[in-house]
């Protein structure tokens, strides 16, 4: 369990997020949605520990997230940032071994190149990063996290992924790849906390969806709960044609013009 209490983030004046409180339970997939500059990825920053609340407490489990050393942490959680920019011609294999080597692996040429194959970059290891296209990239980052935390519950305790934006850069089909993968990690008891833009993909694997809205939590529950025509005005701005499907009532989202 992953349990936020009332983190609070300001530069200057201004609230980066303010009094958020959330809770990660083992076993599960949340899914952060919100407009450009509503907290999301600060609010994840946080989380991992990469940035220092001004208030507000994180714990992994019942010991407060300050408490652990950075080898510790890499070895509970691993993080996809939102982008990732490389000086040195490093390529995919050699990403990727730095979770394993992160997590501690013995065998990390190994543990990595199954991280590559599951993202279906396998033949990809000696491929130069840089050289690769943004969405190969991504999946690169993605294998690199996976090697990281290669078992989704290790010692009795969940391990988390947490995922800022992973299908940003992806075609739909590898968008769908990368979130089943996630999906299997929660499913075999891993964690799992993404960012995504997407809200009919969010509303599709999300168990618990995080609505927020100028800094703060302005709504928290499934689909159902959240996704709604009131919620996409107020938070986006737009009209939004909210929709069920019709045999198990997931949530879809068909956003309407402004003007016609």
């Amino acid at each position: 369990m992953i349990s936020a209490r009332n983190l609070t983030v300001t530069r200057g004046e201004r609230h980066l997020i303010h009094d958020v409180s959330i809770s990660l339970a083992p076993g599960t997939f949340s899914v952060i949605i919100g407009p450009n500059g509503a907290g999301k990825s600060t609010l994840m920053k946080v989380l991992c520990g990469e940035l220092k609340p001004d208030r507000g407490s994180v714990a992994y489990g019942t010991i407060d997230l300050s408490v652990f050393s950075p080898v510790q942490l890499a070895r509970l959680r691993a993080v996809l940032p939102q982008s990732t920019v490389l000086a040195f011609p490093f390529t995919a294999l050699e990403i990727v071994r730095m979770g394993a080597v992160a997590q501690g692996s013995r065998t990390p040429d190994e543990q990595a190149r199954r991280a590559l194959a599951k993202v279906g970059l396998s033949g990809f290891e000696g491929r130069a990063y840089n050289m690769l296209s943004g969405g190969e990239q991504q999946r690169v980052q993605f294998a690199r996290a996976l090697a990281q935390v290669p078992y989704p519950v290790e010692n009795g305790e969940s391990r988390v992924l947490l995922l800022d934006e992973p299908t940003s850069s992806l075609d739909l089909g590898h968008q769908i790849s990368v979130l089943e993968t996630a999906r299997d990690f929660v499913a075999a008891g891993g964690t799992v906390l993404a960012i995504l833009h997407d809200l009919n993909l969010a509303a599709e694997f999300a168990d618990q969806l995080i609505v927020m809205h100028r800094g703060a939590v302005t709504a928290c529950g499934s689909a159902l709960e959240t996704i709604n025509d009131e919620t996409i005005a107020r938070v986006y701005g737009v009209g939004g044609a909210v929709g069920r499907l019709p045999a198990d009532h997931i949530a879809y989202v068909l956003p309407q013009a402004r003007h016609r």
